[in-house]
């Protein structure tokens, strides 16, 4: 999109910033002066307006221009890492809700997407919309079996829409990116291609109903959670059906109580779930505000959530699931100098970071907490000053780490709003030690070992060849060995005891393959945990030597 084109578009935003008192957001930025004099062209903020916290005024611009500055203004609450805290509560609390467009235009983006008519699709299909947001819009329908169902609608020509305000937003990010302090840190570019991304994955509604599919296949059966079904019959990438469901939004306390539900037990569940679909299914809700979650008023004295919404979801890779479960776990256990540890063994810190002074700052954002009665603590809120001070460190967070951040301010900030006194505390850790137990115990170590049994056995034919290869190169002189560290001294010494374990650990090695092997190829064996009794003493003589080992490294 040319600049021209966006000079109206620029100007409008000048126009409600001005009016929104928001040129003091940027004065403390290199050019925040020079803006100084468009304030004496522009009209400045009425009384009530200039009263309100630059957050709510904040919110209130990106409202009145217009939907897609709303979606910019929640994708921005999840960035804590960029916002202060006071911006982002205000853009959290922004609600997607706009003006729908004709139930006409739905029923014809149905019939162009689905390739039918809609009374040939539908035994009945209501023209009024049950909810209408920035992106698409929701009808309430009948399937011909007589099954109820909502149709998610894309709004026409949203597309383009969100091109031309990406493209804006993009000039916005060169001039910050020259003119603001921060701008090393805040990476203004990076930050509006993760709005981008975000904004263009929910414009494919197929991916959605992927989402859907996938949660609602990990909760199948589930006490706690109910995800509508995905009608794929009746969906494609502009038109998503599903199960029509009804519940009472969360946030309902009144209707909670009139109902009967146990809102005490809600809480403890929705805790209960974070845990379970970040560290077991690795698969979780990103968008858990009040506005998508609802209560089944079926079940009182059992209650059970019902999730909506799944265009935003999140994942992380395996081995920061592993590091974010440790930190996790060491904070439940107030050990700061694990925590520094595992931020510097992830990969998040540089190795340069002096490991004593990192936790001397951990132990002084915690200790003030762990005074207070573990109720009245906010895991949420802990966590998120300690990416604050790590940041001080170098900290470089990834987007998935941000985003889980702020599930979890919303999943505790339900938690206490159904129960004020919920102890997240001792909610959350004896499900986080459970899960990871079952991820990272002895069956589950059998369980990933058994898969790998026919990759190894597949490649086990090439080894002799490419160990003939290596020993070849070694003896013509063709083998280089380049050594990163110059302490070769230390080297020199620590070798005779790394061929002292060498031997343990190859013994280890054999004794661990042995125990696959022997869960696979016995299955008359006599069994414990479903687990043959000679792989378990394959397991246990497999830990004796790499115990050994350990203690051959460490003399």
């Amino acid at each position: 999109m040319t600049p021209v084109r966006l000079v109206p578009r620029l100007g409008r935003i000048l126009i409600v910033a001005s009016r929104h008192g928001l040129f003091d957001l940027v004065d403390d930025a290199r050019g925040g002066r020079s803006l100084r004099w468009l304030r004496r062209l522009l009209p400045g903020p009425s009384a009530a307006v200039a009263s309100q916290p630059r957050g709510a005024r904040l919110a209130l611009a990106l409202t009145q221009l217009g939907p897609i500055f709303v979606k910019f203004g929640q994708i921005l609450s999840t960035r804590r890492d960029l916002l202060p805290a006071d911006i982002a509560d205000e853009l959290t609390a922004l609600q997607d809700r706009v003006a729908p467009f004709p139930g006409a235009v739905a029923r014809a983006a149905v019939e162009r997407e689905l390739r039918k008519p809609v009374a040939t699709l539908f035994a009945a299909f209501d023209e009024t919309p049950l909810a209408s947001a920035s992106i698409a819009q929701v009808h309430a329908a009948t399937l011909p079996d007589g099954r109820a169902v909502v149709v998610k609608v894309l709004r026409p020509d949203i597309a383009p829409r969100i091109a031309r305000d990406v493209a804006l937003l993009r000039a916005l990010a060169d001039v910050a990116a020259r003119h603001h302090p921060n701008a090393d840190k805040i990476r203004p570019h990076e930050v509006v291609d993760e709005i981008e991304t975000t904004l263009v994955n929910e414009l494919d509604l197929q991916r959605e109903g992927a989402n859907a599919s996938l949660l609602r296949r990990n909760f199948a059966g589930s006490d706690d959670l109910k995800v509508p079904e995905v009608h794929w019959s009746h969906s494609t990438a502009g038109v998503l059906t599903l199960e029509r469901v009804s519940g009472i939004p969360v946030d309902d306390l009144a209707a909670l109580d009139a109902a009967g539900i146990d809102r005490r037990r809600l809480a403890a569940k929705g805790v209960e779930l974070f845990y379970t679909q970040v560290f077991r299914d690795n698969f979780f809700h990103a968008d858990a505000h009040a506005g998508n979650i609802w209560v089944d008023t079926t079940r009182r004295e059992d209650p059970r959530f019902i999730a909506l919404d799944f265009g935003i979801m999140g994942t992380l890779p395996e081995a920061d699931q592993y590091w974010l479960a440790e930190n996790f776990i060491a904070l439940f256990n107030q050990d700061y100098r694990r925590i520094a540890e595992l931020h510097v063994r992830a990969g998040w810190m540089p190795a340069s970071v002096r490991l004593d002074e990192l936790e001397s700052a951990v132990r002084a954002v915690c200790e003030p907490y762990f005074t207070r009665p573990l109720s009245e603590i906010s895991l949420a809120e802990v966590t998120v000053k300690l990416f604050q001070t790590a940041r001080r460190y170098q900290l470089v967070l990834q987007p998935q780490l941000i985003l889980l951040q702020k599930t979890l301010l919303n999943i505790e900030g339900v938690g206490r709003l159904l129960d004020p006194s919920i102890d997240i505390w001792a909610t959350a850790k004896p499900v986080l030690e459970r899960i990871w137990r079952r991820r990272h115990g002895p069956r589950a170590l059998l369980a990933r070992l058994r898969r790998r049994v026919p990759e190894w056995l597949a490649a086990a034919p090439d080894m002799p060849t490419l160990t003939h290869r290596l020993l070849e190169q070694a003896t013509e002189g063709r083998l280089e060995l380049r050594l990163a560290s110059d302490d070769l001294k230390r080297l020199a010494g620590t070798a005779r005891s790394d061929r002292r374990s060498a031997g343990w650990r190859m013994l280890g090695a054999a004794l661990v393959v042995a125990a696959a092997l022997l869960w696979t190829s016995a299955p008359d064996t006599a069994r414990a945990g479903d687990v043959p009794w000679p792989a378990w003493l394959a397991l246990l003589g497999a830990t004796g030597a790499f115990f050994a080992a350990l203690r051959s490294t460490d003399t």
